[in-house]
């Protein structure tokens, strides 16, 4: 966004802040109570409001969220979101990329199993985190009971988000 992005975002016509934010995360209300939520002083307090934002989510609303995140091991592309978006999710899942074969077969039958038991993707902040460190967190989180699972899911959406919204307003670390 430029030199000083919180700035430029917070003068952006609400129309175009929604769009902005769709690359953090894809759920509407989340993207719309963002917008609302300006003008911000810091990234950082733009995180605290996606905090309390992420806590109110409704299921439908994580459900909107979640569809735009491919699976962890699956190359990301436009079908998930705004292309700043794949290219988030490619960097953020950049850990299973080094993965052996064995890993990334098992991430997909695990993957596969956790859609069958929840009815979702398996969402995780991925970042910083290898292959087998993944798949070991997706099999303990097969442990979970539904209203359990989506806690997790609550949580780990309000780390990607606030990873992504500090890329889009305070840039590159």
């Amino acid at each position: 966004m430029g030199a000083d992005q919180l700035t430029l975002f917070n003068e952006l016509p609400p129309g175009a802040a929604r769009a902005e934010l769709l690359a953090c995360c894809s759920a509407p209300s989340w993207a719309q109570w963002m917008a609302a939520g300006r003008p911000y002083r810091s990234a950082q307090d733009a995180v605290r409001h996606s905090a309390m934002i992420v806590a109110a989510m409704t299921q439908d609303d994580l459900a909107k969220a979640l569809a735009g995140h491919p699976r962890i091991g699956e190359r990301p592309d436009t079908g998930h979101g705004p292309r700043r978006s794949a290219a988030w999710s490619a960097q953020e899942q950049s850990g299973v990329r080094t993965a052996d074969d064995e890993t990334v077969r098992a991430l997909a039958e695990s993957n596969r199993e956790y859609e069958r038991r929840f009815g979702h993707i398996y969402l995780v902040c991925a970042s910083g985190r290898s292959g087998p460190e993944l798949l070991s967190l997706l099999r303990s989180r097969l442990r979970n009971d539904a209203p359990a699972e989506w806690q997790v899911v609550r949580s780990e959406l309000q780390k990607i988000n606030e990873l992504r919204l500090l890329k889009l307003l305070a840039g590159p670390a």
